[in-house]
């Protein structure tokens, strides 16, 4: 068999999986699943800058009797966040001396799958590792994850184009808290109820709190019998997942968990995205790849876009302070 037919069998097994991948990805982390059952895992079409229109302000009301003055000063109620453009890709290659190996046409046909099922588990693995970072792996090259759009230290940096520094920007810094002394069974949920309530505004709350083994064991600990709710949506997909007040509460550790243990996010996902390029999500790219100087054949799966948010007030971060 000539390598042109490989490419088209190579060629044809990617295909009928390019609808898959995407969902394998979003499957693989709580926070991503949450953001595709909302319909948040939306395509952009093009441009350099992914743009969410954010409104900040308020108009003018006036209470008025008769003939008075009805006031309106002209103001800025709205503003957007620009996020930049990341890419990432994972190859898929594959040498002759395999494909002599596995010449049969099933033979050639597992073997891809296998690679391409390993590709897929790459690109899920750091694709989930990135969403609980700063933008700042690979060079800045990488998406800004949780630890970027939901800082420590919300007062500083520039998220989406916007400096939360600088005076009239305090609209866009989430909520922060390092507790005082280690927590514990008794004082973790005293603390989560503190930074849940500082997020609600009206029937605007946390539905979506993602932590790391340590503080979900201890909030597990914590619960009664009776407490002990669970999210069927994620439950059903693999999460193990526990109910507080009305937020999922996941702990997305565990072996190639990648939430920080002293972390707890506390996530309003009605104003968080994963935004996608329509033409670059999770799909093949480029045409037929025959190494020049090598007897092999490549594949590549890319994918581009970044997270974004169009609330910052309403997310937190409890930080324990373990010393």
């Amino acid at each position: 068999m000539a390598n042109s037919d490989y490419n088209d069998i190579f060629t044809t097994t990617l295909k009928n999986r390019s609808g898959q991948l995407a969902d394998v990805v979003s499957n693989n982390n709580a926070l991503l699943k949450r953001l595709q059952e909302k319909g948040h895992s939306r395509n952009i079409s093009g441009g350099s800058k992914i743009v969410e229109e954010l409104e900040y302000g308020q108009g003018d009301m006036t209470w008025y009797s008769g003939y008075d003055t009805i006031e309106y000063t002209p103001k800025q109620l709205f503003t957007a966040a620009e996020y930049s453009l990341k890419l990432c890709a994972v190859p898929v290659a594959i040498s002759g001396e395999d494909m002599l190996k596995n010449s049969g046409h099933f033979q050639m046909m597992d073997l891809f799958e296998k690679r391409i099922e390993n590709a897929v588990k790459t690109m899920s693995n750091k694709m989930a590792e990135a969403v609980y970072g700063d933008g700042t792996s690979a060079g800045g090259k990488a998406i800004g994850g949780l630890k970027l759009l939901i800082a420590d230290a919300p007062e500083t940096g520039v998220v989406g184009g916007i400096d939360r520094s600088t005076a009239g920007n305090e609209f866009w810094r989430n909520k922060s808290t390092t507790v005082a002394n280690p927590l514990t069974i008794d004082s973790i949920r005293p603390a989560m109820d503190k930074m849940y309530m500082s997020l609600n505004r009206g029937t605007d709350k946390p539905d979506l709190i993602v932590t790391g083994n340590d503080l979900y064991s201890l909030f597990e600990q914590s619960l009664t019998a009776q407490q002990r709710f669970t999210d069927s949506k994620l439950a059903e997909a693999g999460f193990e997942t526990l109910r507080f007040k009305g937020a999922d509460v996941v702990c997305d550790a565990g072996q190639g968990g990648c939430c920080p243990e002293d972390r707890m996010y506390f996530l309003n996902t009605n104003y968080l995205y994963l935004r996608s390029h329509q033409d670059r999500n999770m799909k093949v790219i480029g045409g037929e790849r025959m190494s020049v100087n090598q007897d092999a054949i490549y594949k590549i799966i890319g994918w581009a876009g970044n997270m974004t948010m169009s609330n910052a007030a309403l997310q937190g971060v409890l930080i324990n302070n373990a010393e």
